[in-house]
């Protein structure tokens, strides 16, 4: 690592710890982090009212958000959908609740929240 730059895994948790702090105050519950399954992992998991919301977020300062969207191709949503079925079969507490994958993009200078960016397709 070139001196002065940020560690990534730093600078990830950074990002994750501000959008759980947005997302708390906009009124989810966040009730898990860093989720980990054989098939990827999951940032954030949060309540929204009757909802389990699945969360990645993405700390990026070089691109403008248009960009973003392509750090999320289909591959890294099938790894966060595998991810969310192993969360809700070893947390039965929230069978039968709806669920939404959500992405909480952190810039240097805003924070910017896509509700329901992708779903599952059967």
């Amino acid at each position: 690592m070139q001196p002065g730059s940020v560690d990534p895994s730093r600078k990830g948790r950074a990002g994750e710890s501000r959008a759980a702090a947005f997302l708390e105050a906009a009124g989810m519950g966040i009730i898990a982090r860093n989720v980990r399954s054989p098939a990827g992992e999951i940032d954030l998991v949060a309540l929204d009212g009757e909802t389990v919301v699945f969360i990645e977020v993405k700390t990026w300062s070089a691109y403008p958000i248009e960009e973003l969207l392509y750090g999320i191709d289909e591959k890294k949503q099938r790894r966060i959908i595998e991810t969310a079925k192993y969360f809700l079969f070893s947390h039965r507490e929230y069978k039968g609740m709806a669920v939404r994958f959500d992405v909480v993009f952190i810039g240097p200078e805003a924070i910017t929240h896509l509700a329901s960016a992708f779903m599952e397709c059967v």
